[in-house]
Formats: structure tokens, sequence, C-alpha cells
């Protein structure tokens, strides 16, 4: 700083002295060259920092940068005086030498009066300025403009670095500028810096306000960390800041999200009088957590009470709505108030489309929901991802995969790459029918867009193979989804157990029984009724019992499907009474069985005579009779 000074200060020498330079550039060249050799008195640090020191031509243009080292130009003068420019470098240097005499003289008084007594008027001024309140308050300004932009960018972490160094030279952020770090470090999931951040603010003498506390109570709710989020409230009204309707609105729709209905409409209450608990946020917040719990009659009572109230309802009002009738099943008064909608001058977005257009295909109504999708291009809304979603998981419902082909294509079409969610839905739509060429060129379009297969990618493609017949290509496939780094679960070696039944390898079904153990996978239910299933066909029927009964001990939730198995195999080998006694085992446990397993049990009962044991199956038989088969022609067997 103190060279730059001097270099001003020599320039003003310059200029107070009148000759008739002709060329300005060599005249600063010159001021510039002084500055620096007659500035090393007041550069001494600098000089112990660096070896040389750098000065940067002031002839040349920013397009032609070019450093020198003062140090050689005495060593380079020589060469001057030999170039061919005779005359003008005489003229040159004589002008020099007369600039140098003056400026000596002139040098030599400034600079005594800046050691005397310029530098304790320059370091006053300078230390004034540093300390007067404009310094602080533009560094502060702009210091805190940049922490926002930060924080608005996602960058928190560098805006908190550069708090921490404001820190340092004891410069303290603003009210607002904390808000918005505090907003970005709950974005960002992290909130235990942001609670801390809470506590520094109260340290440092910044007073949180209700925008501070709403904030890290909305964060900690949507971490469903709701407990912390409400004694913030309590820390809140402690610190003299009274929630209002917004705090309210959050930990309302929290609770109603977590099904807690009721202890929301209680902590309303406690939170805000009646005219604040019934706008319309905090009303369609209510209505909303009935909705999800399917309690449309209470739903419409707050939709009511809006009319009461004198609320103006909105069309996310009528959104809500719609999806709670969509939710139980209730298509026809879900039209009702979409109706009602139009009525009121509200017209179908995105969220009202999507929601019919689910509800339908939930229904498997498909014919609907794409008149409906259909009628969005009518209304200028072009379909989004969860318009194809809901379309193509309704086409897999209904088990016509082609359709579903079809708009996978016509999403790819509008450039959108679905999520691996519906690619999988496709690829085990295939797998059903056990088309293995279509899965697989699904799988290779999912490859070449860049979207990674996974394990229920997978588990899709085995499921065709499986479906085929062929277990050896189902089991290359498990070895190539290791060799990537996917790992099998509990569904992949379940469905390769089946396929073991289907061959009736007993040896392949316990190898990968014992290989799901290695891997730490555990095995359920489905594991296990498979692996039964297994053993019946080749006859292994005390083996399977013995496996039904270590399933019981594990504690797994055991549903028909073992009794079915062990009831037919016991009937296949003519042994009824035992089948009988496993039948009364899944009677008392109040599990019902599917009318092929009575009949089986209900003939070998009666072929080996067991007439009474018959009649009791029969009661249930009876029951489960498919329609238009009479009585007579089950006795008559």
């Amino acid at each position: 700083m103190a060279s730059i000074a001097a270099g001003e200060e020599f320039s003003l020498v310059i200029r107070l002295m009148n000759f008739d330079l002709k060329s300005i550039p060599l005249a600063r060249s010159i001021g510039d060259f002084f500055s620096r050799v007659f500035s090393r008195a007041f550069d001494r640090r600098d000089r112990k920092r660096k070896s040389g020191i750098m000065v940067e031509s002031l002839v040349l243009t920013d397009e032609e940068p070019f450093q020198i080292e003062v140090q050689e130009w005495f060593s380079k003068r020589n060469q001057y005086h030999d170039s061919g420019d005779g005359g003008e470098q005489h003229a040159v240097f004589n002008v020099l030498d007369n600039v140098l005499v003056c400026a000596m003289e002139r040098l030599k008084k400034l600079r005594e009066s800046i050691t005397m007594a310029g530098k304790h008027g320059f370091y006053a001024g300078a230390t004034s300025f540093l300390s007067s309140e404009n310094y602080y308050e533009t560094y502060s300004d702009s210091q805190s403009a940049l922490i926002r932009a930060l924080c608005l960018e996602g960058k928190v972490g560098v805006a908190l670095r550069l708090n921490d160094e404001m820190r340092r030279h004891n410069v303290v952020l603003d009210l607002f500028t904390h808000n918005f770090l505090m907003n970005g470090l709950c974005k960002m999931g992290d909130l235990s810096t942001a609670s801390w951040l809470l506590e520094d603010m109260l340290c440092v003498g910044v007073t949180p306000n209700s925008v501070t506390y709403n904030t890290l109570i909305n964060g900690f709710c949507q971490s469903d960390n709701i407990d912390t989020a409400l004694n913030l409230v309590s820390l809140m009204t402690q610190n003299g800041v009274t929630p209002n309707v917004v705090t309210c609105n959050i930990l309302v729709h929290a609770l109603c999200h977590k099904g807690l209905l009721d202890n929301a409409k209680k902590l309303l209450t406690e939170l805000v009088d009646e005219q604040e608990a019934t706008d319309i946020v905090t009303s369609t917040i209510l209505m909303d957590g009935c909705c999800r719990k399917g309690d449309m009659v209470q739903a419409l009572e707050h939709w009511d009470g809006m009319f009461r109230n004198g609320v103006d309802v909105d069309h996310i009002a009528f959104n809500v709505l719609i999806k709670g009738f969509c939710l139980i099943h209730d298509i026809k008064l879900a039209y009702r108030y979409l109706c009602e909608m139009l009525k009121k001058g509200f017209f179908p977005d995105h969220v009202t489309f999507n929601t019919l257009i689910n509800g339908l295909s939930k229904e498997r109504s498909m014919d609907e929901a794409c008149d409906i999708q259909n009628k969005m291009a009518l209304s200028c809304i072009v379909p989004d991802e969860i318009t194809y979603k809901s379309i193509i998981q309704g086409f897999y419902l209904e088990g016509d995969v082609s359709k579903a082909f079809q708009y996978l294509n016509e999403m790819l079409m509008h450039k959108m790459v679905p999520e691996p969610r519906i690619w999988n839905l496709v690829i085990n739509g295939y797998g059903r029918y056990g088309d293995v060429d279509s899965a697989c060129l699904v799988r290779d379009m999912m490859e070449e867009l860049g979207v990674s297969p996974n394990t229920f990618t997978y588990n899709g493609l085995i499921y065709a193979y499986v479906k085929r017949g062929n277990i050896y290509d189902a089991i290359l496939l498990k070895q190539v989804m290791l060799a990537s780094g996917i790992f099998p679960d509990v569904v992949t070696y379940n469905l390769l157990i089946s396929g073991a039944y289907n061959i009736g390898s007993v040896y392949f079904a316990r190898q990968l029984l014992r290989e799901m153990l290695y891997r730490g996978c555990q095995p359920d239910i489905f594991t296990y009724t498979e692996f039964m299933r297994v053993l019946c066909r080749k006859g292994n029927v005390q083996e399977a019992e013995g496996v039904f009964y270590k399933v019981q001990k594990s504690g797994l939730s055991v549903d028909h499907v073992p009794f079915h198995i062990l009831i037919k195999a016991y009937c296949k080998i003519g042994r009824p009474m035992e089948a009988f006694l496993f039948y009364q085992k899944m009677i008392r446990k109040g599990l019902m069985g599917c009318y092929s397993m009575y009949y089986s049990l209900f003939i070998a009962l009666m072929k080996k005579g067991f007439c009474q044991e018959a009649m009791q199956v029969y009661g249930h038989l009876d029951r489960l009779r498919p329609q238009g088969c009479e009585k007579t022609e089950v006795l008559v067997v």
C-alpha cells in the first residue's frame, strides 16, 4: 500500500513539473519506475518476502501482458545504446537526466515530510476510516448480500465459513441473513447445525423472530421429528415470540400426515383463536387429514364449515376433496365435485387430472383414464410423468402389458425418461407371461437411456425365465446381477426356488436356500412355502412337515398356503387322516381354504370310508361351491 501511495505522490510531482514531453506513456513509465525505486523504504517487509519486485508495463495493452524485473533495467541499458535509433535514444535519456535532477530534490523534501508528519496523518486517517460506522456498515451489507446469494444457490457450507470470517472481524449478521442461513440448513436436512445457529443467534444478540422458529420447526416436521418441533414451540413462547397461524399450519400438517388428526385439532385450539383456525390453509390441511384416513364425512364437515364461516375456497381445496373420494374408490362423487369446481370458475390443473387418472387406474377403468388424459390436451395441459406413471401402472394391474409398453414409448417420444420403477413394471408385466425377449428388449432400452437396472429389474427378468421354465438361464442371470454389484433379495431367491419346483429339483432348492442364508438374506414365509412345495412334489412330505413346524416355531406369520400344500400332498399319497388333522389346525387358526383343497380332501376321505370327517369338510365345500354346481354332483362323487 505504501508503494502505491508513493507512486501516486510521484505522479503528482510529474504533473507539477511543466515539462513538454512528447510521450505521455513514457512519462508514466518513468513515474512507475521511480515510484518503485523510492518506495523501497516504505516496503521493507515486502522485500523480505520477495526476491525481486515485479511491475506491469503500462505501455502494453491488456491483450499483451508483460512483466519485467527492475534489476534487469540497468543490466540491459547498454543494449539500448547499441540499437539503431541512436539519436532518439539520446534524446530520451537527456529527458531522463533532467527528470532525475528535478525529481530527486522534490522527492527528498516529500519523503522527509512523509516520514515525520505524513505517516502519522496517513495511519490516523486510515484508522479513522476503518473504525467508522460507514466502513463497517458497507462491509457488513456486502458480505450479508453474498451470504444470502450463497444460500439461495445451495452453498450453505461456504456461507457459514464466510460468517465465521466476519465474526473474526467482529461483524455480526443481521436477522434477515440469519434466516437465510437457517432456511438453507433446513433444506439440506442439517438440523443439528440449524439448532446450533438458533442458539448462536441468541448468544450474539440477534433475536430470532417467528420466521426463524417456523423454518426450524418445519425442518423437524419434514424429518418426522414432531416431538422436537413441539419443544421448539415451547422455546419460542418462552423467548417472547408468539406462535402464529403459519406455525400452527406446519404442525397440523405434520400431525395429519402421521394420522394424528385428533392431536392436530387439539393443538389448533391451543395455539390460535377460532377465527385464525378457520382460514383456508388450516381448513384444507384438516380436510386432507380426514381424506387420508378415509373419513369423508368429517372432511365434508370441514368443507361445509368453510362455507359457513365465509371462507373463499380455492382450487386446492377442491383437489383435496376429489383426491379423498378417489381414495375411497367413489369416482362418481369425485366427478360431482369436479363439476362444482368448474361452476365456481376454477379450471382443473395437473393435480386434478392426475388425481382422477390415478383413481380410475386403480379401479382398472382404463378407458375412462385414457379419456381423461385426452381431455388434458384439450385444456392445454401437457401430461407429465405422474400422468403416464398412473396409466402404465393401471394397464399393468389390468394385465395389458402391450398397452403399458405403448404409453412407455409415448413418454420417450415426449423426451421424458421414466424412473426405474416404470421400466420395472413393464418388464415384470412381460415376465408374467414368460415373454423373455420383450422383457430383455425393455431392459436394453432402459440401459441405452442411462437408467441403471436395479434388483427389481433383474427380478422381472428372472420371473420371465422361470415362467418359461428356463431355470438355468435364470440362475445365470443371478450371477450377472452379482457381477454387476447388484445383490439378490428375498424375492430373487423365492423366484428361483419356485423355478426349482417347476423342474422338480430338490438339489437346486437346497443350494439356493443355503446361498440365501450365507449372504445374510432372511427367508420369509414365501421362501419356506416354495421349499415345502418342492419337497412335496418329490414325495418328501415328512420333511416338508418338519419345515412347516420349524416355520411355526420361528414366529413367522403362517397363512393358508402351507396348509394347502400339506393337505393336498397327504391326500395324494393316500393318507387323508393326516390331511384332515392339518385341516382342523387350519380351521382353528381361522384360515379359509380354496375350493380345490376342500374338494381333494373330501374325495380322499370318502374313498377311505371316513364319512363323518368328510361331511365336516363338505360343510365348507358347500359354502365355496362354484355357481351352477349342484350339491348332488359332489355327493355322487
